[in-house]
């Protein structure tokens, strides 16, 4: 963790789930029909898209079953899913949204829900702040009666839109508004930004109108107050065509007080004036979300968890330590153990304590053939373990074959109830049976590149496996397969998206296609005799298909690659580190060495680092045009808008000249920064300051300093210590499982009273039914560590409620004012 920083909370937002289906999709404005019409969906946060689904064909009832997961960089008040017609000759077409405000996602985490699609109206999609100054002066009229004016400064503005994906052309309008005036003013347009800086004041007389026959010039009286309001409209100006509404904010002039100045910034609202049509005709959209919001304190205050966490593999028995008292409580919540998981992994404790779990399951497993097959905490950890470290593994061994399969889409059907017309039954049989041959392949070659960890994991279930049934010979390999085998490269060829093996879910032929091969790859796996093999089979047709393959061969492969990963060689000393792919995307990047700021100087490229190099290509899959070595990587930060009029830019400082790069959307730039700032962060070279603009015109055009080699005028960032290939925060899972257990809080003392019960009646014999649910071998043990937990929960929450004091103040950038509505 950082030490630099001791006092710094981070508030980190996290956003997990799926886009699954949407029906009865309405019809879209103009010509097309939609069940003509191919569609899509992105996610944005506010009016910045950061995902999108593939183009699912013509169907008004598509499945897109697209999982996403990507940290939020910054603040947002909407989170919005459009569902588009992929048009062909013109724009695409808005079918229509589901946008959620922040403040309501816990009401929809971690469910699964219908979401009626809502029309997509311009006056509506808004996105920003401004910050106003006002003031209401009473003045003398002419007339020697007192009056007032107000006063209203537009300051600027923050995270404006983009506009067709560049930066906006902004200007303001601002009212005064009342049942029986509406005196509008405007400021000059700003070019190409989305952060505005205006500085423009406005002068409103605030007096009865001419035309009030009593008291014509006397001073406003409180009701009316009441009636009058600012209004500041934000536009794109569109020169030739029509502006574009950008967002307004409403501010009651009652909430002045004479000669006080009221200074604050408001979030941009939509004016409420959009469509009225009916929901129902667009259509649904089923989501599932998982919002997470972590306020992350200094390392020092994870410090007595992270200890009592980390000294599980040597409590005795391991049901008393924290980490199985942790994984017992959320027995039932899968995603539960992954922070314990990840914190174990970073601190090298991971093996001591699955190998104390994995004993303990197999004291009670009483036939070999039914070894590790439940959902136990062993399991539960391992499972996580591989999809953590093996990620680059399963990279290097399916995704070659993944891709040819899913690119060639070669028809595999070979269950004749679904065989479409004038397919050949016997051609689809071969073309099915070279796939597996090449997956089976390449999975029993792979030896060589399982990771480490994996290996120490293997090696130590086979032992205890052999120890627990001394007399079956096949145990040491069962207790390996059904791992390797059933619970990671059956489920990755299965589902290679949620392995990051293909950017999309598969098209549901090609799905079709890897369920076949999945479910011979378990049986060639599996370790057992061919009879109990093809009892698995339910279908005759995977019976049949099976039986085309050579036994006794398979056999020895497996046994051969079985043996190699959970041999007693340590891999760790005999093999350089390999390249890992830790990124790779499509950018924007700046010709170097170019003086103008001309579209022309930015050119699409593939960006890819390692941590080894960094390169970019003219796109995916060709030669690499540049390779930078990591070491040579002197800062990694982000690069005012104002340097080329663009949103989400940074810069790979090097000794020569900076790298300018603009990545798609803020959540790329964010992920670019991390991983680039993690992968250089040990640099001899690494600087401490740095320059936040370009150097053009003779100067730095953030401190102004002519000279090309000034030191920077910034303070670089501090990048939070993090194992790269692992991509582990530990503070923030120290959050997570704090969280956890304080929302837990019953569960923790009713098994402080199963151990007080079976204390005392010296066994389990009276306890209730829910204790049950418990393993607790020895209860004073179990008790005394639940009471560790709970001193250090009580004292953890003692440091949140000392920092929740520290909220920004309301009308502050960090927490802007959300105005009225229209």
């Amino acid at each position: 963790m950082a030490e630099e920083d001791d006092a710094r909370i981070r508030i980190l937002q996290s956003l997990r789930g799926k886009i699954c289906e949407a029906k009865n999709l309405g019809p879209v404005s103009g010509p097309n029909r939609l069940k003509d019409l191919c569609t899509f969906c992105t996610i944005s946060l506010d009016q910045e898209e950061v995902f999108r689904t593939k183009v699912f064909d013509k169907s008004i009832t598509p499945f897109y079953g697209e999982d996403f997961f990507f940290e939020i960089p910054r603040p947002f008040q909407f989170l919005s899913f459009y569902v588009y017609a992929k048009g062909v000759f013109q724009r695409d077409l808005p079918v229509g949204k589901v946008s959620i405000r922040k403040d309501d996602l816990c009401k929809y985490s971690g469910k699964d829900d219908w979401f009626n699609l809502q029309p997509v109206d311009p006056n509506t999609e808004v996105q920003g702040k401004v910050h106003l100054e006002m003031r209401l002066n009473e003045v003398i009229t002419d007339h020697g009666s007192t009056g007032q004016h107000l006063l209203v400064k537009i300051i600027e503005c923050k995270e404006l839109p983009l506009i067709s994906g560049q930066n906006c052309d902004p200007y303001a309008t601002v009212s005064l508004v009342g049942p029986a005036r509406s005196d509008q003013k405007k400021t000059k347009v700003k070019k190409k930004t989305s952060n505005p800086y205006f500085e423009e004041t406005f002068f409103f007389e605030v007096t009865r109108s001419s035309s009030y026959s009593r008291k014509s010039q006397f001073p406003v009286e409180e009701e009316d107050i009441e009636k009058l309001e600012i209004r500041v409209d934000l536009w794109n100006n569109e020169n030739l065509a029509q502006d574009v509404f950008l967002g307004e904010t409403r501010v009651p002039v009652k909430i002045l007080q004479s000669d006080r100045v009221h200074k604050a910034w408001y979030l941009l609202q939509p004016k409420g004036t959009g469509s009225k049509s009916k929901s129902d005709d667009l259509g649904q959209l089923r989501l599932k979300l998982t919002y997470i919001e972590d306020t992350v304190l200094p390392s020092t205050c994870y410090t007595p968890l992270c200890n009592l966490l980390l000294k599980s593999p040597d409590v005795k028995p391991i049901s008393a330590s924290a980490a199985h008292i942790l994984g017992d409580i959320f027995r039932e919540r899968y995603e539960a153990v992954l922070p314990m998981v990840r914190l174990l992994l970073y601190h090298s404790r991971f093996v001591p304590f699955v190998s104390a779990v994995a004993a303990l399951e197999l004291d009670n497993t009483q036939e070999a053939n039914t070894i590790f097959r439940g959902n136990s905490l062993a399991t539960r950890c391992i499972d996580d373990m591989m999809k953590i470290v093996g990620k680059s593994y399963l990279a290097v061994t399916l995704k070659p074959v993944i891709d040819e399969i899913c690119d060639s889409n070669k028809t595999c059907e070979i269950d004749p109830i679904k065989l479409k017309e004038g397919d050949n039954v016997e051609v689809n049989k071969e073309n099915l049976q070279v796939y597996v041959q090449k997956v089976f392949s390449s999975i029993t070659q792979s030896s060589s590149n399982c990771p480490p960890l994996m290996c120490d994991v293997f090696r130590s279930l086979r032992h205890l496996a052999c120890k627990r049934f001394l007399g079956d010979p096949h145990v040491q390999y069962s207790a390996v397969s059904s791992f390797v085998f059933l619970r990671f490269f059956a489920v990755a060829v299965l589902s290679p998206h949620s392995f990051q093996l293909r950017s999309h879910h598969p098209d549901p032929e090609i799905a079709r296609t890897l369920t076949l091969i999945s479910k011979t790859i378990q049986t060639l796996g599996s370790w057992g005799s061919l009879s109990k093999k093809l009892s698995s089979f339910k279908e005759s047709y995977m019976y049949d298909f099976y039986k085309s393959f050579q036994e006794e061969k398979c056999i020895e492969k497996v046994k051969k690659f079985l043996d190699e990963i959970s041999s007693n060689v340590s891999k760790e000393s005999c093999r350089q580190e390999d390249a890992v792919v830790l990124k790779e995307g499509e950018v924007q990047k700046r010709t170097q060495g170019k003086k103008n700021f001309s579209k022309r100087n930015f050119k699409k490229r593939w960006l890819r680092v390692t941590n080894r190099e960094l390169s970019y290509h003219k796109r995916k899959g060709k030669e690499a045009l540049c390779t930078i070595s990591v070491k040579n990587i002197q800062a990694v930060e982000k690069l005012d808008e104002s340097a080329f009029n663009r949103k989400n830019m940074f810069q790979v400082v090097l000794s020569e000249m900076p790298l300018y790069v603009q990545a798609g959307n803020c959540v790329e730039a964010s992920e670019w920064l991390e991983i680039l700032g993690q992968v250089s962060r040990c640099n001899e070279g690494r600087l401490t300051t740095y320059h936040s603009s370009n150097y053009t015109a003779g100067a730095w055009q953030c401190c102004k300093n002519q000279s090309g080699s000034a030191p920077g005028c910034k303070p670089c960032t501090i990048t939070m210590l993090a194992n790269l290939q692992l991509d582990i925060d530990c503070d923030r899972e120290a959050e997570r499982i704090f969280s956890l257990l304080s929302s837990n809080e019953s569960k923790l003392q009713n098994m402080e009273d199963a151990c007080a019960s079976m204390a005392v009646y010296q066994g389990p014999q009276r306890e209730q039914e829910e204790y049950s649910k418990f393993t607790i071998q020895e209860p004073k043990e179990t008790f005394q560590t639940l009471k560790q937990l709970r001193n250090v929960m009580e004292e953890l929450q003692r440091q949140h409620n000392s920092r929740n004091n520290t909220t920004a103040q309301y009308g502050s950038l960090d927490n802007p004012i959300v105005g009225k509505t229209s």
